[in-house]
């Protein structure tokens, strides 16, 4: 299918169809292109290509490929967006759309609550002339207070990991706009399947594919998604020749991914806010934090922009780090692991793992404290969990 023939088509279709390249042979499924370079029929031909004179097709696997594309092309349609790059890991894509944009002397405005190695990447920046000043994220007057005339980019998570606030996405949208300020968004808590970012102004949406769109926890990926201008002026030409690029059989696996993806994260959304609402209230926890509760700060936020819950609970254990490892030692069902959007449950405890190399004023500051339990809610039957962790907590 073309674009042209299926816009008006649902999302949950697009993800089975849009993109769909297919050989001579005229296979059902997505083939695997594992081919690292492409035949040309003259050396004119490769002159053309190698000039962007020829037909847009393909030069080398760093540049692009067919799975890869059909892949590209997919989750952009499903993101609204004009084109997309897949990349090696969801940190290349928030590698490359960084980098690729700034250069010494830029000024970006970030949320404090981010990804670990998204806190590394922007420290990488800062060491390389670029200046970064970071707000809390859910504070309007201190995004209105940090963005300058001159600042380049502003970059935040929609829904900060592991706390799960929800930013004011359209609001600080038209902030950095207000500048002529490129708006790059972390989407991964908010999944393909919420995501409105588009809509409410983000320029750049970065996802790691290795979470929800794979969903089985198979294999890393990740994608930027954006304009045509800035996804094959700017990021392509940084990520082609650094090696950043998807490998084509992780590109097959996000694929199949897609196909079953709107299925998956409705289905772990509603376990999610089953869940939440059961441990609402238990003794053995301070706080049940949860988008879709209605004691959550950005809950009516969270209903406008996203309009779910989403897939993802934090769990502060009364009782500190001791206490969080009892309950996480004593789950049965739930595994402990760093990864997310499975469809296997997963738990982790951020303050000692994910979110380590923070200090502890910075882990206070962002409410990462010692009783802090992340968890991924999955595919199994939701009371099944629920009890999991009533006996873990009891």
């Amino acid at each position: 299918m073309t674009a042209k023939s299926d816009k008006d088509l649902s999302p949950r279709t697009r993800a089975v169809h849009h993109g769909t390249r297919r050989s001579q042979y005229g296979e059902m499924a997505e083939a695997i292109f594992l081919t690292q370079g492409f035949v040309y029929d003259n050396a004119a031909q490769a002159e053309g290509r190698f000039q962007g004179t020829g037909p847009d097709e393909f030069i080398y696997a760093r540049y692009g490929n067919p799975t890869s594309r059909m892949f590209e092309d997919r989750i952009a349609s499903l993101e609204g967006t004009e084109d997309a790059f897949a990349t090696a890991s969801g940190m290349a894509a928030v590698n490359g759309a960084m980098f690729a944009m700034c250069k010494p002397g830029d000024h970006v405005v970030a949320a404090r609550a981010l990804f670990g190695s998204c806190l590394y990447v922007l420290d990488l920046l800062v060491k390389f002339g670029v200046e970064v000043s970071f707000v809390d994220g859910t504070d309007l007057d201190q995004w209105r207070a940090a963005i300058r005339p001159d600042t380049h980019a502003v970059f935040f998570e929609s829904v900060s990991n592991p706390t799960l606030e929800v930013i004011d996405l359209k609001a600080v949208a038209e902030m950095a706009h207000a500048v002529g300020a490129t708006v790059v968004v972390d989407n991964v808590f908010a999944t393909p399947v919420f995501s409105r970012a588009a809509e409410l102004g983000a320029d750049v949406i970065v996802y790691s594919a290795t979470k929800h769109i794979d969903g089985g926890g198979r294999a890393l990926a990740g994608v930027i998604c954006g304009t045509r201008q800035f996804v094959r002026e700017v990021a392509e030409p940084y990520l082609k020749h650094t090696g950043g690029a998807i490998s084509p059989f992780h590109a097959w696996i996000m694929l199949n991914g897609l196909q079953t993806m709107d299925l998956r994260v409705r289905a772990q959304a509603d376990a999610a806010a089953s869940i939440a609402a059961a441990l609402h209230g238990h003794p053995a926890l301070s706080r049940v934090i949860y988008p879709g509760l209605a004691d959550h700060p950005q809950h009516d936020l969270a209903m406008r922009q996203i309009g779910s819950g989403g897939t993802m609970i934090a769990l502060e254990v009364a009782g500190g780090k001791e206490a969080a490892f009892a309950v996480l030692d004593g789950l049965e069902i739930i595994k402990i692991s760093n990864n997310l959007g499975d469809a296997k449950s997963i738990a982790v405890h951020p303050a000692t793992t994910t979110h380590q190399r923070l200090s502890d004023a910075d882990k206070a500051h962002l409410g990462i404290t010692p009783g802090l339990i992340r968890l991924s809610i999955g595919l199994e039957d939701a009371g099944d969990l629920t009890r999991d962790l009533l006996n873990a907590l009891g």
